[in-house]
């Protein structure tokens, strides 16, 4: 039996893959979009089981494949469901990196502003690096609703992992999508999200007053390396999350570097002079 999927609206429904884990909650969220002929966004993981509930629950032939950004719990599944049903793959080609997914080959690169039209709901790309720098959210017209794919999930943060992961490029694309004004948002994770001002501006907070902590940081503890400071920037995070927390971590590093705040010799950080 097939899993069935939510509907959201008329021409929004959502499978969730069977990929629940630590990094990915409850499983990573493909979206079926259109009626009489189906956009599918990001089929997930190669999963048999999902890969045939998604074609056996389209209800209409499946014409174009989209990924939001190219982690393993996205875009993997693409290549499968194109090869068994020949619709157009859309997105960006996958940058180097071993969280990428080489085999994501886009037969059209989508650029920023592109738009799909699927009938009763236009899909316009919205490029939001920071997460990924290939990242894209999809603006669904006339919703007003937004595809946040990993720029923005449901109930957590994501990890900002250089050097693809840029956290400038993060709070940049962040407010971005603030001023789209979005009625809600449909994250790659978890479910929808009905205060999208209210979540996006909690989320830059967070980010800011973490941005704080690491300035102090290298303040009171010069020339220390970025693994020794996570336990004092992230004290608040279970030590079983410090690996992916010095990710961030590193990405804070770099962007108060770049902003001439910090300076780092070798492998440590200190003040700027």
């Amino acid at each position: 039996m097939s899993a069935k999927p939510e509907v959201l609206a008329a021409g929004v429904r959502r499978l969730v893959a069977p990929n629940p884990s630590l990094m990915t909650g409850p499983g990573t969220n493909t979206y079926l979009l259109g009626t009489d002929r189906i956009a599918v966004v990001d089929p997930g993981p190669t999963i048999e089981t999902h890969i045939d509930a998604i074609k056996s629950q389209a209800g209409a032939p499946i014409t174009w494949i989209l990924a939001t950004h190219t982690h393993r719990d996205h875009s993997p599944g693409v290549a499968r469901l194109a090869f068994e049903t020949g619709a157009e793959v859309l997105g960006i080609a996958a940058p180097a990196g071993e969280h990428q997914d080489p085999s994501f080959r886009p037969t059209r690169v989508l650029a920023d502003g592109d738009e799909i039209e699927l009938g009763e709901i236009t899909l316009r790309a919205v490029h939001t690096p920071g997460h990924a720098s290939n990242h894209l959210c999809y603006h669904l017209a006339p919703l007003d609703w937004v595809i946040t794919g990993d720029h923005v999930i449901d109930g957590s943060t994501v990890v900002i992992d250089p050097p693809d992961g840029n956290m400038a490029d993060y709070l940049s694309s962040l407010r971005r999508l603030r001023a789209l004004r979005p009625a809600a948002l449909l994250p790659g994770h978890g479910g929808l999200i009905d205060d999208p001002g209210g979540v996006i501006d909690a989320i830059v907070e967070h980010r800011l007053r973490r941005e704080a902590r690491v300035r102090r940081a290298v303040q009171e503890y010069p020339g220390r390396a970025t693994r020794e400071l996570v336990a004092r920037v992230y004290d608040d995070v279970p030590t079983h999350l410090h690996a992916w927390a010095m990710r961030s971590l590193l990405a804070h590093l770099i962007k108060l570097e770049a902003d001439g705040e910090i300076a780092s010799r070798g492998e440590t950080w200190h003040p700027a002079a």
